[in-house]
């Protein structure tokens, strides 16, 4: 259960990874409720418009981190936390998710029922089958390895500060959601859903699922992420089993 200093509500904050998502960005970090999060981080994954003056003009702290990849935005969010935040989130910076529900995802954390709290998407509008793969294939594979049940592994998302420091994310790219959650899975993490909202992009193009054969690339791209994920989240839950008896 996250702890706070002297009772107060844990400290939160907000990553968004963005690249040219000018059109969205202003509107995104308007949005995220400031009685709940403390910070919002807006990393500039090298954007060619003006995603980061817009970012900056609505009141978000702005991260360039020039390394593209859906991961490295996420990790140079991580590593420009303030110290003392507990609880990390993270959503797309293309008005895709509602930041106004952050409080919905937050909850579960917050009230200390739950380590890592995923957005399961209520999709508005067509959404094609392709697009959904991947999240099957891993969703699969986490009921059947972990007995863990899941309808989504989606981008908007909470965790506790100190679990995503366990996790050793490696993944520098799209495969990062997947990652969290598969070796949160592996390590006993409570994991829960609550449902958000989804809808289609505000604005720019979409870097992952834009195309059939993208989308199908990175299906069983993270199908490969969840394997990998998987046996390193392994072998650290067993390394942390032993070490009690080694002392």
């Amino acid at each position: 259960m996250p702890h706070s200093h002297g009772g107060a509500r844990p400290a939160v904050s907000v990553v968004i990874p963005a690249l040219d998502e000018a059109e969205a960005i202003a509107a995104v970090v308007a949005r995220v409720p400031r009685d709940v999060a403390a910070e919002v981080i807006v990393v500039d994954n090298g954007s060619a418009d003006a995603t980061a003056a817009r970012a900056a003009a609505a009141g978000a702290r702005v991260v360039v981190e020039a390394r593209r990849g859906y991961g490295s935005a996420c990790w140079a969010g991580v590593q420009a936390l303030a110290p003392g935040v507990e609880v990390v989130a993270f959503l797309d910076g293309d008005g895709s998710q509602d930041p106004r529900e952050l409080p919905r995802v937050l909850a579960p954390v917050l009230a200390g029922e739950a380590d890592l709290v995923l957005g399961a998407r209520r999709l508005l509008g067509r959404h094609p089958a392709h697009a959904a793969l991947g999240t099957r294939l891993v969703a699969a594979f986490i009921a059947r390895r972990h007995g863990v049940r899941l309808g989504d592994l989606g981008p908007f998302r909470a965790i506790r500060a100190d679990l995503l420091g366990r996790l050793g994310m490696r993944d520098r790219g799209f495969g990062w959601p997947v990652e969290m959650v598969v070796k949160a899975a592996a390590l006993g993490a409570r994991i829960a859903e609550v449902p958000v909202s989804h809808a289609p992009r505000q604005g720019g193009r979409s870097k992952v699922s834009g195309t059939v054969v993208g989308s199908i690339r990175a299906g069983y791209a993270f199908l490969r992420v969840a394997l990998a994920a998987d046996r390193e989240a392994t072998r650290l839950r067993a390394v942390a089993a032993a070490a009690p008896e080694a002392s």
